[in-house]
């Protein structure tokens, strides 16, 4: 299958939103329609740290997307990547879809200089993981989350 990794664009909101609501349900997210109208205005605001890109087929059909976010450090000189989100349609996995995001992703860091990319996903995700496994190993960071009860 050929694809191609390009940015997200305004002419995409109905076809990644359906693909977020897919990515919301997988992890149990429940957001209101305030909370996905501001994601997609970061996306597509240039001054915003917020990216998205999208895997693509030869006729432009969207196949999975991914968001990163860009930030500085304190261990860097230049900034580096967080890969936030990632998801692929259900119809299009085991295609090498996620496998292309994340490539784009790494070629991206090497030509922009970026210090590193990094990702997080549930340790129960099997399948992300058996991914993400053939990138780099799992290291020994360990995550701890303190949740706003008021948001």
């Amino acid at each position: 299958m050929k694809q191609r990794i390009r940015s997200i664009e305004k002419k995409d909101e109905s076809r990644w939103r359906e693909l977020w609501l897919g990515y919301c349900d997988f992890y149990k997210m429940n957001l209101f329609q305030e909370n996905i109208l501001h994601l997609w205005n970061r996306i597509n605001d240039r001054n915003s740290p917020v990216f998205g890109i999208l895997a693509v087929d030869d006729e432009d059909k969207i196949m999975g997307f991914a968001h990163y976010v860009l930030h500085e450090s304190t261990s860097q000189l230049s900034p580096i990547c967080c890969l936030q989100d990632l998801f692929v349609d259900q119809a299009r996995r085991k295609e090498g879809v996620g496998h292309g995001l994340i490539e784009w992703l790494i070629k991206e860091m090497e030509v922009r200089g970026w210090g590193r990319v990094y990702w997080h996903t549930r340790e129960n995700n099997y399948k992300a993981r058996a991914l993400y496994d053939k990138f780099t190993s799992q290291n020994d960071f360990l995550r701890y989350v303190v949740e706003n009860p008021i948001k």
